[in-house]
């Protein structure tokens, strides 16, 4: 496997570690974690640190009806087992899909996607890239997590492979390019629709949510 060489800011991480983290990139940070054994291991320290403030902090009172909410809780019946990882797809993004394979939908020159999910704070969606096909040319209205699952891209801001995560923002325009052998296949959180140059994306973009 790729040494993964590209990985999630701190800053992103900190936020993940609080639970504030919008859904969509809140997935792709934890299929990160999944395959990236240094920050994964950056993540259990700051929980430990996290752990440690809280150890100190003083002792809040319980509502009223803790008890009641406690007992029920025990009474409730038990979780479904999780869902596991599958192929190169992680538990995280399995979990996503349900359990199930992707269904693609083709979007022009071989290229496929499935939307996971969307709301007001951002989307989240599988991308399919054969070999030596690009991305349209495009720029960002605000955050772009995209992290490969298979396969490699490449663009103005490097070469990515298996666990990479790209972290894009207004300031970078860009050309991803799936590299040579397996088609690519990447996990991509954003929170703004993506800014294209050609008319053609542009006209096309509300029909493919993009």
């Amino acid at each position: 496997m790729t040494e993964i060489s590209h990985h999630i800011p701190e800053d992103i991480l900190d936020t993940y570690r609080a639970g504030t983290l919008p859904h969509a990139f809140g997935v792709v940070v934890a299929a990160h974690l999944s395959l990236c054994d240094e920050c994964r291991a950056r993540q259990e320290a700051g929980d430990m640190i996290g752990g440690a403030l809280l150890s100190r902090a003083e002792g809040a009172a319980l509502r009223p009806d803790a008890r009641d909410r406690i007992m029920a809780a025990l009474d409730a019946p038990p979780p479904p087992p999780p869902i596991r990882g599958s192929g190169v797809f992680p538990a995280p993004v399995m979990a996503e899909l349900g359990g199930r394979p992707p269904r693609w939908r083709m979007l022009g020159g071989g290229i496929r996607q499935q939307i996971l999910s969307a709301d007001r704070e951002g989307s989240l969606r599988l991308l399919y890239i054969p070999p030596g096909k690009a991305v349209p040319e495009h720029g960002h209205r605000g955050l772009e997590l995209t992290l490969v699952l298979q396969g490699s891209f490449s663009d103005s801001e490097g070469a990515f492979h298996r666990g990479d995560v790209e972290t894009a923002h207004d300031a970078i325009d860009h050309q991803p390019v799936a590299g040579p052998g397996a088609p690519c296949i990447c996990l991509a959180a954003t929170d703004a629709p993506l800014r294209f140059n050609a008319l053609v994306p542009r006209l096309l973009q509300p029909i493919f949510r993009i």
